[in-house]
């Protein structure tokens, strides 16, 4: 190259599922049929309605063109509906949202409205890795936070005090991210969890982002938004998206919700680095956010029976695992005769030609952990599990 590499480009390492799956693709293409299930996306299809939305908007002459940079009202406005119905949460469709290609989306524009380089952010252990990258390409300090095992992966509240009050004015904490239910751990969010992380924000004067795409997948009680929360509207950001809960993943369809400074704050970023969302996905999206609720109720019968067939799967794996998880994946414990979760997704990769994810990307207290997907079909995860048994 004719310049060297911005340092933010010559540290950031790319993402290791862009990594691990060229290698699936080299697998394919020289004639392996690998079944993967290391990654959350999903099958299934979207809403029969929702496609209908998509071809009866596209086939408009003035669908093609610019729209505004907040989204289409109508887009705005079922959001706000799906958000009074779905979490009890009014939200001004007007003041309080801003549609996003995707929460990862939100994630950057939000890191660049309200980080300076050397800011500290507060990131779980475990956690979406573009938490950390997108800290660290800003030139944020990233302090990592506890979660505790024995205590449901929880934050451990104790150790993020003394992270507030060791870390100094040099280089003030101004963001924890959060994201329950949890992923990778499948770990249920709770509103006592929520409660106790609105107090922690107005304590200590933190900008609390809290990730919600999982919250409508094998949900074991009515979902909450952090939203819901007294106190969280002055010291919280949420971000949400269709990917998961719409199986719109591919659509890149999302938004972040909050008060109307963070919104207009994170739409100055926003509004210089793209040129808003085709007309015809938003459209398809305010449908989309009218799917009854007995369309999720279809849609979680049919991941609950591919969790049993994981469970298998991770039984003949002699993991461990808790059947109290939400969200669109199963993360479970090695038994202590496997070496390491890399070593073992390798082995079954390149001799089974099943591919799962090794825990240590989502941090490194996931060395002992690996993670499956819900997004094959029941009889693919069963083949896998047929595959592991069978003898080489």
């Amino acid at each position: 190259m004719i310049i060297p590499l911005a340092h933010r480009a010559d540290q950031t390492q790319e993402y290791y599922f862009s990594v691990k799956l060229a290698e699936v693709r080299r697998l394919q293409a020289a004639g392996h049929d690998v079944i993967n299930l290391g990654i959350g996306n999903p099958d299934l299809m979207p809403s029969p309605n929702t496609i209908d939305a998509l071809i009866k908007s596209v086939q408009q002459p003035t669908a093609h063109g610019y729209q505004p940079y907040k989204g289409t009202p109508a887009f705005r406005q079922a959001i706000a509906a799906f958000y009074s119905h779905t979490y009890g949460v009014s939200l001004d469709a007007d003041t309080e949202i801003l549609p996003l290609i995707g929460s990862k989306e939100g994630i950057t524009h939000i890191s660049l409205t309200f980080l300076n380089e050397g800011d500290a952010v507060l990131v779980p252990e475990l956690g979406y890795p573009a938490y950390r990258a997108v800290s660290a390409m800003v030139g944020a300090s990233v302090q990592e936070y506890p979660l505790m095992e024995y205590s449901g992966w929880q934050p451990d509240w104790a150790v993020l005090e003394d992270l507030v009050t060791n870390t100094g004015s040099a280089h003030p904490i101004k963001i924890m991210w959060m994201n329950y239910p949890h992923m990778p751990t499948g770990a249920p969010a709770t509103r006592a969890l929520f409660e106790r992380a609105v107090r922690f924000a107005h304590d200590h004067k933190v900008l609390l982002c809290h990730d919600n795409p999982y919250s409508l997948i094998l949900n074991k009680k009515p979902p909450i938004s952090l939203l819901s929360v007294d106190g969280a509207n002055e010291v919280a950001i949420e971000l949400n998206s269709l990917s998961k809960s719409h199986n719109m993943a591919g659509w890149r369809i999302g938004w972040m919700a909050g008060a109307k400074p963070y919104v207009d704050s994170v739409l100055s970023i926003k509004s210089n680095v793209d040129s808003g969302q085709f007309k015809p996905l938003m459209d398809a999206a305010t449908e989309a956010l009218t799917n009854s609720d007995d369309w999720h109720r279809e849609r979680n019968a049919v991941y609950q029976g591919r969790l049993d067939a994981i469970h298998a799967l991770l039984d003949a794996l002699g993991c461990s695992y808790s059947t109290d998880q939400e969200g669109l994946f199963i993360w479970a414990k090695l038994p202590d005769s496997v070496p390491s979760a890399e070593a073992l997704v390798n082995d079954l990769l390149l001799t089974k030609h099943v591919f799962i994810a090794p825990g240590f990307i989502f941090g490194p207290k996931g060395n002992r952990y690996v993670r499956v997907s819900l997004c094959l079909s029941k009889e693919r995860i069963e083949e896998a599990t047929a595959r592991l048994k069978a003898v080489s």
